[in-house]
């Protein structure tokens, strides 16, 4: 089945209904128009920069070119996954790049060569994509789960020095700061696979429809795709929050200082 041409006139022409919600946004004062508007902008320019160096990538089909790459975005990603909590990158660099990087490339390891047995684990036309999909959900659930979890701790500081004081160790004492991070980041997640198919469809399973694939394949690589985003999620939030504390943390438990940056 050939996929139906999307000329630049075409996507100029759909880019026009982002003029409902900049009217919407003004009418109501919002003062957010700007910011929309910019991060519209932004989208498509990066998707254009992506669409031209992927093809690049594609082409050369390199293992260091796409090891490179895939060091690069998990950098990227944890300095925005820190600025966006509004912890100190310095402190947190090194766990939360770690935390990204392991867990990512375990699931994408199992999945690209367990899963759907591919001889070559670094072919860039599958390697690129997934890790690419897999860094937006770890940065999406992580910036809500460790936000969760650091903010719970400087929020309630006087119960958690409570349970500290009356014979809790660190980690028994964080216990409910990240049973609450878990719950915040992945409540949405679990909510949207219950109701997968039968009210939504998901955009990965649209966009392989259009391309030409049978809804069967589509289905099965959707229900994949899901699984595989929702495990490197988790695993990266526990292995962070793991490895982070002890940066973050003195040996008393408290947070130390400079560890919370001002967000004004």
């Amino acid at each position: 089945m050939e996929t139906l041409n999307l000329s630049f006139l075409h996507l100029l022409f759909g880019l026009l209904l982002i003029l409902i919600p900049t009217v919407i946004l003004r009418y109501y004062r919002t003062g957010i128009v700007t910011d929309m508007l910019i991060s519209v902008v932004r989208m498509v320019l990066q998707l254009f920069m992506v669409g031209f160096y992927l093809n690049y990538i594609f082409e050369w089909n390199n293992l260091w070119v796409n090891i490179g790459w895939l060091l690069l975005m998990t950098g990227v990603c944890a300095i925005d996954l820190i600025r966006r909590i509004h912890l100190s990158v310095r402190v947190m660099f090194v766990p939360v790049y770690f935390a990204v990087f392991l867990s990512l490339s375990f699931i994408a390891v199992y999945f690209l060569k367990g899963v759907i047995g591919m001889e070559n684990l670094f072919d860039s036309r599958y390697f690129i994509p997934i890790c690419g999909i897999l860094l937006g959900n770890i940065l999406s659930s992580n910036v809500i789960g460790l936000n969760a979890f650091y903010s719970g701790i400087m929020r309630e500081q006087q119960m958690y020095h409570y349970l500290l004081g009356n014979g809790a160790s660190i980690q028994e004492a964080q216990m409910p700061f990240i049973r609450q991070a878990l719950i915040k980041s992945f409540n949405p997640a679990i909510a949207s696979m219950a109701v997968m198919g039968l009210i939504a469809l998901p955009g990965t399973l649209i966009g392989q429809i259009i391309g030409g694939s049978s809804p069967d394949l589509s289905i099965r690589y959707q229900i994949m795709i899901m699984v595989i985003n929702f495990c490197a999620s988790m695993m990266a939030m526990l292995i962070c929050l793991h490895f982070s504390v002890r940066y973050t943390f003195d040996r008393y438990g408290s947070l130390k200082k400079g560890v919370i940056r001002d967000s004004h």
